[in-house]
């Protein structure tokens, strides 16, 4: 398999995103108990044992000061790390243009973008530059930007087809497949070839009483076949990796549909 949407992140930091989920049930009505709570090595030798050969580690910042510390902490992961994708984040801040470029230079795989976490507009003009870099490079973007499991000031899909008219190759990847707003986020993906959506949580008995994937979109996801991939949101689920696996299994869309969602897609991306 290959999960496009794992973390892996500086255990100081890691355990502040814990801190949040285990603070977060009075505001989403339910409790959401982290099911890997352990060590760097233990989570890395479970992806692999669940049969993963290529994750990321999607990490992302808060404030100004903080992306460029990130990227240097991943790119030692990804170094000791051979299976993981180097990964790398971005925040609207001057250095921004020139941290990225570094990062694309360095071979950077994947990154990182948290409207709501980062709590900033993607039209920032200070992110101006990095968004042109990412188009010309081609990264692919896994970006957080739907309303789910709590809306920001940002959130939303009108702020990313906006930002898609602006660079029609961006190769962004709609992190959740845009919860709740899934219709919206569909229809980019139809209307931009390089838009692509992960699973992230989506289908699963948790994510499905929180915001349910309706069932008459479901033939979409046939449609779009090549552009869905498989994530997980490792290891901060509240219930086991194979709750996520299976849910996207037993959508009843195919087994070619299934093969090319939890693995070649991913390789085709990421390699």
């Amino acid at each position: 398999m290959v999960d496009i949407h794992t973390h892996f992140m500086p255990h100081n930091v890691l355990a502040k995103v814990w801190g949040y989920f285990d603070a977060v049930e009075p505001r989403l009505g339910q409790p959401w108990p982290i099911e890997y709570r352990t060590e760097e090595d233990a989570r890395t030798q479970r992806l692999r044992a669940y049969g993963v050969e290529r994750f990321t580690s999607l990490l992302y910042p808060h404030k100004p000061g903080m992306a460029q510390w990130l990227n240097g902490w991943a790119g030692e992961f990804a170094d000791r790390t051979p299976d993981c994708v180097r990964t790398g984040t971005f925040y609207p801040e001057a250095e921004a243009a020139s941290y990225v470029r570094a990062a694309i230079d360095d071979g950077v795989g994947i990154l990182k973008c948290h409207v709501q976490v980062g709590d900033y507009d993607v039209h920032d003009p200070l992110l101006d530059d990095v968004w042109g870099a990412i188009q010309d490079a081609g990264i692919p973007v896994v970006i957080h930007c739907g309303s789910g499991p709590e809306p920001g000031r940002f959130t939303g899909p009108d702020p990313v087809e906006a930002l898609m008219r602006r660079y029609p190759r961006l190769p962004l990847v709609i992190a959740h497949m845009g919860m709740p707003e899934y219709a919206q986020f569909l229809d980019l993906a139809d209307r931009y070839e390089r838009v692509r959506l992960d699973t992230t949580m989506v289908f699963t008995a948790f994510t499905e009483r929180l915001a349910p994937f309706p069932v008459d979109l479901r033939p979409r996801l046939l449609d779009l076949q090549k552009r869905i991939l498989f994530g997980s949101d490792f290891p901060n689920i509240p219930y086991p990796y194979a709750d996520a696996l299976r849910a996207v299994m037993e959508l009843g869309l195919g087994d070619d549909w299934a093969r090319d969602v939890v693995r070649e897609n991913g390789r085709g991306l990421v390699g």
